[in-house]
């Protein structure tokens, strides 16, 4: 079992603009590419991490699903045109995907 995480940061002042997207994100584009509800959860920075970031962690079975899950995002146009409509709200850069093993 798998944690992959997938992090960015949100400009100054539109926080909320980014979690909203990621919301409208899991709800009607993750589960097409294969993300499982019951196995995902938005978080956002707090204490001792940028309160600016905004995370999905999805718990997987392995590297193929994950692989299989971003094959599929790239067929998807929804999710497209989901990136277009996020990238002013972000800064640029700060995506990144980190994977981790759980014990």
């Amino acid at each position: 079992m798998m944690v992959a995480r997938w992090s960015i940061d949100a400009k100054f002042g539109y926080k909320q603009n980014v979690v909203d997207a990621m919301k409208r994100w899991l709800r009607d584009i993750g589960p097409q590419a294969g993300f499982k509800d019951d196995r995902t959860r938005l978080l956002t920075g707090s204490v001792g991490a940028l309160e600016a970031t905004v995370q999905t962690e999805h718990l997987i079975e392995d590297l193929g699903e994950l692989n299989r899950v971003w094959d599929k995002l790239a067929t998807i146009p929804a999710h497209q045109q989901w990136s277009k409509e996020l990238e002013p709200h972000v800064v640029s850069g700060t995506s990144r995907w980190e994977i981790f093993r759980v014990l």
